[in-house]
Order: structure tokens, then C-alpha cells, then sequence
């Protein structure tokens, strides 16, 4: 189903004159893929009032604002990691979409000072390898966290953590919003802030280093090593058959 077109209507808390394309030429070169950016978003809460969903959402928009394709995966009805088959409903909706993307926006809640259970069981269903294929091995990966407190990044770091254990490409850039609850509209739009502010520059780099990686990932995460053991293994299987 079509996505709705992202105007600067839409976006009533950005800089108009400061919000800028992003310039894909001059990013990639001629040699760019020519469909947007696909970026999967997961967020890790399950309440009905769920500020992680509501500033996934606010980034949703400015990501398809900068011309990205989003896809937001609902966690309701994941089961625990190992509980269920692959072949579970939810479970092969998450991994179709993380094949299907390029880059992924994580954003979690900070519950007793890391991430939730919600959000990491969606990162273990999430296989390093399947089919063959690495399901997120070169992708791009932008890492957020909303606070009931104060400030704190112990999600976001532990989300990089993961992320570079997935192989991802963690962009720089991260966003913490502390206090959340004051930050969000009865409508469930964010508040004009320092914090909303650094939010658009996170998704603003995220479409940035996917469009300056997605069609150089594969030679970009080609390990030596891996290419060792390959070639053992054919070795292997030749000497096999020549027995």
C-alpha cells in the first residue's frame, strides 16, 4: 500500500530553510540505487501510551521526508525467543522485513537502567544468517531511547552494542529523550526541543550513511577470515568426493 506523501506541513516543528534533500548524487555518484532507502522501525514497548512507538513514529515522517521507504514492525504478539517455531506468524513478518530493509531504526525505552525485554527478544529473532543470506550484516542501524527520568544513554549503548554484534553499520549520531512524557501533544506529536531537534539530525544521517553504503555493504563487511574458511570447506568437500 502506497505511503502518503511527507510535506513540510506535516513536519511543523523543523526549520524549513534549514531542512535540506538529501543530495544523493552527492553522496553515491552515478553509480546510486535508484529506489529509496528501505529503513525497518522497531520500537520496544507495548502500552498503549508507548512514547518509544510515538517518537518511532515522529521519526517514521522525517525519514520519509528525506525520501526514505519506512516499514514500523508492531511487537504485539512476538513471542519470546525459542517459545515458538520460526514459522510463527510475527516472527516471519520481522524477519521478512529485515531482509526487506537496508537500515533500521532501533528505539527503546530505558526500564531499570537498559533496554526492555520487548526490544531485545525483536533483535534475537533476528538471525545473523538466513537462507545464506545476512539478514543484517552492512545495514545502517540509528539507536534512540526515551527516559521516564532524567537523561541516560545505557539503552542506546547497549543497543550498539548489539548493533555492531549484528554487524550493522551504527551511524554516529543517537538520540535519549529524558522525561518523555512532557515532550509528546495530547496527538501524540512531539514537542518542538533541543530533543526533537536531535532527533531529525539522527534520521538525517541515517538516510545519509545508507545512501553512502547500501549498494558498497557487501564488499564494505568482506572478511578475510570468512573467505579462509570458505575456501576450507569447498577444499573439504572436493577431497570428500575424490575418496
Amino acid at each position: 500500500m502506497a505511503e502518503d506523501p511527507i510535506t513540510l506541513s506535516d513536519l511543523p516543528n523543523v526549520d524549513p530553510e534549514q531542512l535540506q534533500p538529501i543530495d544523493v548524487e552527492a553522496l553515491a555518484g552515478p553509480a546510486a540505487a535508484t529506489h529509496a532507502p528501505r529503513i525497518l522501525i522497531l520500537y520496544g514497548s507495548l502500552r498503549e501510551q508507548s512514547y518509544s512507538r510515538l517518537a518511532a513514529e515522529e521519526a517514521g515522517r522525517l525519514l520519509r521526508w528525506f525520501g526514505a521507504e519506512t516499514r514500523i514492525f508492531n511487537p504485539a504478539g512476538l513471542p519470546l525467543p525459542d517459545a515458538e517455531s520460526p514459522d510463527h506468524l510475527k516472527v516471519r513478518e520481522l524477519r521478512e522485513l529485515a531482509t526487506w530493509s537496508e537500515g533500521m531504526l532501533w528505539c527503546s525505552p530505558e526500564r531499570h537502567g537498559a533496554m526492555t525485554g520487548i526490544m531485545k527478544a525483536q533483535i534475537d529473532w533476528i538471525p545473523l544468517s538466513l537462507g545464506g543470506i545476512r539478514t543484517t550484516q552492512g545495514k545502517t542501524l540509528a539507536v534512540m531511547q526515551v527516559s521516564g527520568g532524567s537523561q541516560s544513554f545505557n539503552a542506546v549503548n547497549q543497543m550498539r552494542i548489539l548493533g555492531r554484534w549484528m554487524r550493522m553499520v551504527t551511524i554516529p549520531n543517537q538520540s535519549s529523550v529524558p522525561k518523555a512524557w512532557g515532550e509528546f501533544d495530547e496527538a501524540g506529536r512531539m514537542r518542538p526541543s533541543p530533543y526533537y531537534n536531535r532527533i531529525v539530525d539522527v534520521m538525517e544521517e541515517l538516510v545519509k550513511f545508507t545512501h553512502l553504503t547500501r549498494r558498497r555493504s557487501i564488499y564494505l563487511t568482506d572478511r578475510y577470515s570468512e573467505r579462509v574458511e570458505s575456501a576450507e570447506q569447498v577444499s573439504k568437500r572436493v577431497n570428500q568426493r575424490s575418496i
